[in-house]
């Protein structure tokens, strides 16, 4: 297949386009909600510090509980009906939230309940959308197929936060629901419109071993890589630091700088603008300096400006809100990008399963950790105290990278070693 076809792999590749069209969609509904849902819970049944903190934790806590087990069940199934019964779910679940509404069944306890289910069909979404892509992907397009994901998945998480703020002034927190639950049903439609079939796991050659046998394996993957396990505690590390300031981030613009509704999310959306350009520059930046060193440019050098969003105040001072936001999503939106082509090529197609599932794990798992340490210090020091230790987390996680093979590398290995071979510092010079 010709690369230079003009339209580019969007042009050429119908499967891809609706796999693009479908993950969009998603994303852009979960924005939607990303705004919403802490809204709801702020304005109409003023919840406080902790228990927003709660719900952003409860949307994360699945990886923790079945996200080892859920790369095992992807490895052993067809990636594509998990994804369409992932998103079916989905949109009944989001669904649900204003006809309760209506109902007068709203309360905190049933968002938490949709934020849990959600969350979990979210695990079986992202493990095999991971593990999906590059079986309909040639390995030279995964590099370009990453980053328009990522780059629109960006551009529609900031459309989202926009429409969130938007709609929650316009027509009400909890109406701005259905707007996400349309948008898993576009994804759907879109899902299951894509032809290629993957082949049926048969034959009990491919699973010999126990579900904890499988799981084990995935864990061993990690540990013993030192790239692997290098990435995966800088993820652990960084996810706590960037979801404990972004769980109580809602609270801290309408309790602490006074914005209404509106304005939070066009804010939001301002910063989140970073996270399209991060995934346009991702691919350049990474073969003129290289994947390793860009991963450091983008996970350290960028993150510092996160320091400028606690000194956030109204009127002008919102410039550093977006500013230090803009900046963070950069960053993290364009290391996303390499990590994921570095993964997929590095990764033997068997263990990819897995090997995002246990990397989700630990990865996503500290994610509720740091919406509870964000609303328990919001709760206890302040809004403004906990947003200067939790922001300062953020560029305080890329010492892992430093002080790493990445750290001493100018490239990200294209392929792993032989086992009998110990791993060597500089790796192969590879496409991103």
């Amino acid at each position: 297949m010709s690369r230079g076809i003009r339209g580019g792999l969007l042009g050429r590749h119908r499967d891809f386009r609706l796999l693009w069209c479908g993950e969009t969609a998603g994303k852009f509904g979960a924005s939607v909600t990303g705004v919403a849902m802490p809204l709801v819970a702020v304005s109409t049944l003023h919840a406080g510090t902790f228990e927003v903190g709660l719900l952003t934790a409860a949307a994360w806590v699945p990886w923790l509980v079945i996200g080892l087990p859920v790369g095992v069940w992807v490895d052993r199934m067809r990636r594509r009906p998990i994804m369409l019964a992932a998103a079916a779910v989905s949109c009944l679940l989001f669904a649900c939230v204003p006809v309760a509404a209506w109902a007068g069944r709203l309360s905190i306890g049933l968002l938490l309940t949709v934020a849990l289910l959600t969350g979990t069909a979210a695990v079986f979404f992202q493990t095999a959308y991971s593990a999906y892509l590059p079986g309909i992907l040639e390995p030279e397009d995964q590099p370009e197929g990453n980053a328009k994901l990522h780059g629109s998945a960006s551009a529609a998480q900031i459309a989202g936060l926009g429409s969130g703020g938007l709609i929650a002034q316009l027509a009400g927190a909890v109406n701005g629901m259905f707007a996400n639950a349309a948008t898993f049903l576009v994804s759907l439609l879109c899902l299951s419109g894509i032809r290629h079939r993957e082949p049926r796991v048969t034959g009990t050659a491919h699973r010999p071993k126990s579900l904890a046998g499988e799981v084990g394996e995935g864990l061993r993957l990690v540990a013993g890589d030192p790239w692997l396990r290098t990435l995966t505690l800088f993820g652990a590390a960084s996810n706590l630091a960037l979801m404990g300031y972004q769980s109580i981030l809602v609270v801290f613009l309408v309790r602490g700088v006074g914005l209404g509704p509106g304005p939070v999310g066009a804010l939001v959306a301002a910063a989140g603008i970073g996270g399209v350009a991060g995934a346009f520059v991702a691919r350049r930046v990474a073969g003129r300096v290289g994947t390793a060193r860009a991963t450091l440019l983008f996970e350290l050098g960028l993150p510092v400006f996160a320091l400028l969003i606690p000194l956030t105040t109204g009127g002008a001072g919102v410039v550093l809100f977006v500013a230090g936001g803009f900046c963070v999503s950069a960053g993290v939106v364009a290391g996303n990008v390499v990590k994921a082509s570095f993964q997929q090529r590095y990764c033997p197609p068997g263990l990819l399963g897995r090997l995002t599932a246990t990397t989700a794990f630990l990865n996503y798992g500290t994610i509720p950790l740091g919406a509870l340490l964000g609303g328990t210090l919001g709760t206890a020091l302040g809004i403004r105290t906990a947003m200067w230790i939790t922001t300062a987390g953020v560029p305080l996680a890329a010492l892992i990278l430093l002080f790493s093979p990445v750290g001493r590398s100018r490239d990200l290995p294209t392929s792993r070693p032989p086992r009998s071979a110990p791993p060597h510092v500089t790796a192969v010079s590879g496409v991103q």
